[in-house]
């Protein structure tokens, strides 16, 4: 379904837009939302660029019941909660269910997503599996956990995506995720690759969605803030100092900071590649170049 689509669907549900919706008229998580101003336009950019996102990468062709991972960070309680506004107001016509994988690291707060969930009357699973013992032993001490962390994480979230009956995985990553990712092949891997906002697994039968592809990670925070979100901090990576992605977040705030817009630029950049600009001859035929042939 096209934006064009969805805009018709809407207005024929005589949807009103968020700036101009009551406490009746939402999603039982916006409830206690602030009513101010500056929160409804933080609102409205970030539901903006979510459809943008549908819309550029055809998230939604096919898509019947979505998987959304839920960690209690500020960006997976985000596009949930713009999801389910979506959805509310009849632009998302997919089935949502949230999901947290309780990865068994000391002092992690069960009760904290079922009872929000619950209370917010969202569908939602919690899944017990203790990776935080495999992480610790596998990775040597002084080593980085994110990496091996994450794989686990997303193989039992591929697999709950399957019993669920679901067609994608949804994760939060937003454009600083994204241009971190960039910078960290691009300086330590040797290649030009980053977190692409819609993926086919490698068994070929889920799709990884990442809605939030153009949402900056500053306006996340101010939207997690105002939504009172009950933020549940990472407390395996989070107390990990030197980490490589700590110091590409460091330098891009560094370069944005100086030359302002710099992050939305290279985020274009990222859509706008030309191989025959490159070095890679499997995407240019560099070797059947030549200047034609002279009278």
């Amino acid at each position: 379904m096209t934006l064009n689509e969805l805009d018709t669907a809407a207005k024929d549900a005589d949807i009103h837009d968020a700036e101009t919706a009551d406490t009746a008229g939402v999603h039982p998580m916006f409830a206690a939302a602030p009513r101010s101003v500056s929160f409804n336009k933080l609102r409205k950019r970030l539901i903006r660029q979510v459809r943008q996102a549908f819309d550029d990468f055809d998230m939604l062709k096919g898509q019947k019941r979505w998987l959304v991972g839920l960690s209690g960070g500020k960006d997976s309680y985000g596009l949930l909660a713009l999801l389910l506004d979506l959805k509310w107001r009849g632009l998302l016509p997919v089935e949502l269910v949230a999901c947290n994988l309780d990865q068994g690291q000391p002092n992690f707060p069960k009760h904290v997503l079922p009872d929000y969930l619950t209370s917010i009357g969202v569908r939602h699973r919690i899944e017990y599996r203790d990776t935080y013992s495999i992480v610790k032993e596998k990775v040597p001490a002084g080593g980085t956990y994110c990496s091996l962390c994450s794989r686990l994480r997303r193989g039992n979230l591929y697999r709950i995506a399957r019993e669920e009956g679901c067609d994608a995985l949804v994760l939060g990553h937003h454009r600083e995720d994204i241009l971190e990712t960039f910078f960290m092949n691009f300086f330590h891997g040797g290649r030009l690759a980053s977190m692409p906002p819609k993926l086919l697994n490698d068994e070929g039968d889920l799709m990884l969605l990442r809605p939030l592809a153009y949402a900056a990670e500053d306006d996340l925070a101010r939207f997690a803030e105002a939504m009172a979100f009950p933020i549940i901090p990472c407390d395996l990576c989070g107390s990990q100092d030197g980490l490589q992605r700590n110091a590409m977040k460091d330098m891009l705030a560094g370069i944005e900071a100086k030359m302002p817009g710099r992050k939305d630029a290279m985020l274009r950049a990222l859509g706008h590649v030309n191989p025959s600009h490159l070095l890679d001859p499997a995407l240019f035929d560099f070797k059947d170049l030549h200047p034609k042939a002279k009278d």
